[in-house]
């Protein structure tokens, strides 16, 4: 029988296939492969941020440093690279490093000093967007060659079409996303933690551990989200990323994750994306209506997917009585 806890990522997936006909049937061109690359080639730093996104609120809690985390690793990045020199080989594996410690030390604070997530990592926004400012008010371009070379390749595919280096980066976040969720000891001990907190000391299981490594790994993909920006843009910039947060926090609802924690998956955030992605795409085609419609549909949207996660969250706990 059909599981009731894939039934949340089941609407999503049927939501991106109905969006993606009705804009097939509607728009010459629209069905292709090459447009659903696209949602890919245009989405792909924030299907990487989702990802860690998606682990952070199934443990319950939020992340909302993820976009200005980006913006600093585009500045930091730009400034080493293009104004001191230093090669990327050098400078991609630092912010890596940097992104992660970012994380750590706001998972540290929030499970050592109770402190709650949003508070934490809303100073933690305001921190690294700060310091973005410090660094330059500017844009700073890059003109390196590898930045260029990584923005400009195209992986070409059968039958003409074609994807970025950036999509791959994701895809490869996304299979391991999967993997630690479901295959790995940390998978585990992250959706009991998310289930319930106290049940998870109980059993012995290493929350503060867990929870720290959860912030980390958010971190983590943020800092690389802004390497693939960074190719994407070829710019540091301290307006970078404005608000991605929160479509990062988004998709990761619509693709059927409980705000509450303890159900979420890493495959229902992949379609998540994919939805806000084919929202742009359908007006991008339309071409009379104003960018802040996506925003407007989306916000519908997450009405309509926490209404409906409440009902079944009720519908499961009247069926357990």
């Amino acid at each position: 029988m059909f599981k009731q806890k894939y039934l949340s990522i089941a609407v999503t997936v049927f939501l991106f296939a109905v969006m993606f006909l009705a804009g097939s049937f509607r728009y010459t061109g629209f069905f292709s492969l090459q447009v659903i690359l696209n949602l890919l080639i245009d989405n792909a730093f924030l299907l990487i941020v989702a990802v860690g996104m998606t682990f952070v609120i199934v443990t319950g809690g939020i992340d909302l440093s993820v976009g200005s985390v980006i913006a600093l690793t585009t500045m930091m990045s730009a400034t080493l690279v293009q104004e001191h020199g230093w090669p990327p080989a050098v400078v991609i594996p630092l912010m890596l490093a940097i992104g992660s410690l970012f994380g750590w030390v706001m998972g540290a604070i929030i499970h050592y000093f109770k402190i709650q997530p949003f508070i934490v990592t809303l100073a933690g926004m305001f921190l690294a967007r700060g310091l973005c400012y410090v660094i330059s008010i500017n844009t700073i371009t890059i003109d390196d060659p590898f930045y260029t070379k990584m923005a400009q390749t195209k992986i070409h595919l059968p039958g003409g079409s074609f994807v970025s280096i950036s999509v791959i980066i994701a895809l490869v976040v996304v299979a391991a996303g999967i993997y630690i969720a479901h295959y790995t000891r940390l998978g585990r001990n992250i959706y009991a933690l998310g289930g319930s907190e106290q049940s998870a000391l109980l059993m012995g299981l290493p929350v503060a551990r867990t929870k720290i490594a959860v912030y980390t790994l958010s971190g983590f993909c943020s800092a690389l989200a802004g390497i693939v920006f960074t190719f994407y843009m070829l710019s540091g910039y301290g307006l970078h990323a404005m608000g991605l947060e929160l479509d990062a926090i988004a998709s990761v609802v619509i693709g059927g994750t409980l705000l509450t924690g303890g159900v979420g998956y890493i495959f229902g955030t992949f379609f998540g994306v994919l939805i806000q992605g084919v929202i742009q795409t359908i007006i991008s085609f339309e071409g009379t209506l104003s960018s802040w419609w996506t925003k407007i549909v989306i916000g519908l949207l997450l009405f309509l997917f926490i209404l409906f996660q409440r009902v079944l969250s009720a519908r499961q706990a009247t069926q357990k009585l």
